[in-house]
């Protein structure tokens, strides 16, 4: 109890203590949220897909109490309000014959800035901008071969754009496929007769989870990730994303290279007590691309405690939180993959452990032969004669009967 209240009170004084610290987020950041949003999600799609079954629920939001811990910047100034992001995800599939699994899955965020604090209902101010984005999609598995084929729908969806961003199309729709086969996977993703991204993946780690090794020189082979991304302007990029196990599949390492414009992108080393993944310690390196030499890198962390992390500065959420840094994020989030009756955390290696309950059951028949004798009370002798059974009791107000 000590622990615990001295690690509480040790989160909330660092989260006081840096409202005034936090840097503000840009009107580009929140413009370019959505792409990015949709990026996120495929790549979570992609992670689940691993093993083509099973489900998966995911249900989270950011939590951020001030006003002024993450301000707008625009050209009129500082505004103080809130960024924001509400996420939820599923994805359940049954079988259809001895091998095949046919299963649907949607991810939805709702998410951007707003003057006031909200879960429903936003002022909808000047600066206000407020998206949904919807992914959606069916999901074939073949099991005996190790395949899997997915199809869907990105939707976006705008519900307000202040005067200090760019203009946003609604309604927006793209097409996007996912296909694996063993330890390698594609995706892409359209709108019209464009390409918008693409994902080329190699998850050569064995996982026991999906029926690899749960130890030995295959748990160290690395999962590499490219992805290329058609931008406006004709200002495309890659990236290379390299995960290597470092030790028992508890400790990674994780770095990011942005290929046309060289340069580092972030790197991150990830603890994970057990490798289910359901707990998670993590530091960070992030290069925001605004400074030069070492001051350009931004350190971070965060502890996910299984219904609440915490973060600072992480790389994860300068990506996907609108670059937000300089101040403590909470999100209150729950996600669960199950597979074959197995649960785990995305991206897990291995099944979490349950608890079990034995029970012993002791054998007459296997028991010594001095232990198989059953003593009868004096009242319940029983003798047996050759012609029938006779009944008697010793018992004188029964008569003798």
């Amino acid at each position: 109890m000590v622990f615990k209240k001295s690690f509480y009170t040790s989160v909330l004084t660092l989260a006081l203590a840096t409202l005034s610290w936090a840097d503000p987020v840009t009107t580009e950041d929140i413009s370019a949220g959505g792409a990015i949003t949709r990026d996120r999600q495929l790549k979570e799609i992609g992670e689940i897909l691993r093993g083509g079954r099973g489900a998966y629920f995911d249900i989270g939001m950011y939590y951020t109490p001030a006003p002024d811990q993450l301000p707008l910047k625009s050209v009129y100034g500082e505004h103080e309000g809130f960024a924001f992001r509400q996420h939820a995800a599923a994805f359940v599939s049954g079988r259809l014959a001895e091998h095949l699994h046919l299963g649907g899955l949607i991810w939805v965020d709702r998410s951007g800035w707003d003057g006031e604090d909200f879960v429903i209902y936003p002022s909808y101010n000047s600066f206000s901008l407020l998206r949904s984005d919807f992914t959606w999609g069916g999901v074939l598995t073949n099991s005996e071969a190790d395949f899997s084929l997915a199809v869907g729908m990105h939707q976006q969806n705008v519900e307000h754009v202040g005067k200090v961003y760019e203009a946003e199309e609604d309604s927006l729709t793209f097409l996007w496929t996912h296909a694996r086969w063993g330890f390698a996977s594609a995706q892409v993703s359209l709108y019209q007769d464009h390409w918008r991204s693409m994902r080329f993946s190699l998850d050569l780690e064995s996982r026991e989870i999906y029926g690899g090794k749960s130890s030995g020189w295959q748990t160290y082979l690395p999962n590499v990730s490219v992805g290329l991304y058609n931008k406006k302007e004709d200002k495309d990029s890659i990236s290379l994303t390299w995960e290597q196990n470092l030790y028992r599949q508890r400790l990674y390492g994780e770095v990011s290279f942005d290929l046309i414009e060289p340069g580092f992108n972030y790197a991150a080393i990830k603890y994970y007590p057990d490798p289910s993944r359901m707990l998670g310690f993590e530091a960070t390196c992030t290069r925001r691309r605004q400074l030069g030499g070492a001051s350009d890198l931004l350190w971070g962390g965060a502890v996910d405690l299984m219904f609440i992390r915490f973060a600072y500065n992480a790389a994860y959420d300068y990506r996907n939180f609108f670059g937000a840094k300089g101040t403590v994020l909470a999100e209150i989030k729950f996600s669960l993959a199950s597979l074959d009756g197995l649960l785990f955390g995305r991206g897990g290696t291995k099944a979490a452990p349950m608890e079990k309950n034995t029970k012993t059951v002791k054998n007459k028949d296997q028991a010594p032969e001095e232990n198989k004798t059953i003593q009868l009370r004096p009242e319940e002798e029983k003798v047996i004669e050759a012609k029938g059974i006779r009944y008697e009791r010793k018992n004188p107000s029964r008569n003798g009967r």
